[in-house]
C-alpha cells in the first residue's frame, strides 16, 4: 500500500478546535492514515502532523525530529499520546505549525516530557523526550486536545495571524 499526500487544513478551521477521540482500535485504516500523515509531513516539510491537521479528529500524532543532513530519520507514529510527567525547567522555541504556514512565535514549554502512547503495531511505549523532540511532541499533543501554539501568545499577535490565514485561505480559495 502507497501512502498518499493528503492536504493539510489552514487555521482557521473549526476542526483544529475539537478535542480528539482516542483511539479504541487499531485498524488497518487508521495504519494507513498514520502512513499518509508521515508522508504528508516529510512533504510539507515539517517535524510534526497531528490527525486533526488532515481533517480526522482522532488521537494520533507523527513525528521526526531528525533534520540533520546526513543522519538516519526517525519516524515516529503515536496512538492515544499522553504526557505523564514533565520537568520543571523549560525550554523556549520558535514554533510553527503547518496548519499555520510561514508564522511563527516563541513558545514557552517544559524542556522533558515522559510520553505514552500506543505504536503502530500496538504495543504500549514509553519515552522521555527532551529539546526539539520534547516542544515537537507537546505540540502535537496540543493539537489532538484543540489547542494550537498560537493560544500561547497574546491577543494582538494571534489576531494578527488569524487575520493573515483568513487573507491566505481568501487568496488559495481564488486559484
Amino acid at each position: 500500500m502507497i501512502a498518499m499526500i493528503r492536504p493539510i487544513l489552514i487555521h482557521p478551521d473549526p476542526r483544529l478546535k475539537k478535542v480528539c477521540a482516542p483511539v479504541d482500535d487499531l485498524s488497518d485504516e487508521l495504519r494507513a492514515l498514520a502512513d499518509d500523515m508521515l508522508e504528508t509531513m516529510y512533504d510539507a516539510p515539517g517535524i510534526g502532523l497531528a490527525a486533526p491537521q488532515v481533517g480526522q479528529l482522532t488521537r494520533l500524532i507523527a513525528l521526526d525530529c531528525v533534520k540533520e543532513e546526513g543522519e538516519t530519520p526517525r519516524p515516529l507514529i503515536m496512538f492515544n499520546p499522553e504526557i505523564i510527567a514533565s520537568s520543571e525547567e523549560t525550554n523556549v522555541y520558535e514554533e510553527g505549525c503547518l496548519s499555520i504556514p510561514e508564522q511563527y512565535a516563541e513558545v514557552t514549554r517544559p524542556n522533558a516530557v515522559d510520553v505514552r502512547w500506543i505504536d503502530r503495531d500496538g504495543n504500549e511505549q514509553h519515552e522521555t523526550f527532551d529539546g526539539l523532540w520534547a516542544t515537537c511532541v507537546q505540540h502535537e499533543i496540543d493539537h489532538l486536545n484543540g489547542k494550537l501554539f498560537i493560544d500561547y501568545i497574546g491577543a494582538m499577535k494571534r489576531q494578527m495571524i488569524t487575520r493573515k490565514m483568513q487573507k491566505l485561505k481568501r487568496e488559495k480559495a481564488r486559484v
